[in-house]
């Protein structure tokens, strides 16, 4: 094996943004993550919603109408034609 081409395994601190913090090792001195096996909601058996900036809301939002809009076909234009010939 080639010297000096692999990262150091060093003991890592991970802290949740619940508060609970627990060591580990990886490559890097310290992780910060927003959620943790002391409040996954797989782990406490407690639902909870974890919404980041609104997605559910934009979800909703999204399908209200029913489709998506970018999907809908343009309506058929008008002949202009039967109009003219009047005159």
């Amino acid at each position: 094996m080639k010297e000096k081409i692999h990262p150091q395994y060093i003991e890592t601190a991970v802290s949740c943004s619940c508060g609970n913090s627990f060591t580990t090792r990886s490559t890097r001195k310290e992780l910060r993550v927003d959620i943790c096996s002391a409040c996954h909601p797989f782990f406490t058996g407690k639902l909870k919603y974890v919404d980041t900036a609104g997605r559910i809301e934009k979800f909703q939002n999204k399908f209200a109408a029913g489709s998506y809009a970018s999907l809908a076909k343009p309506a058929p234009k008008k002949k202009k034609a039967a109009a003219s010939s009047d005159e």
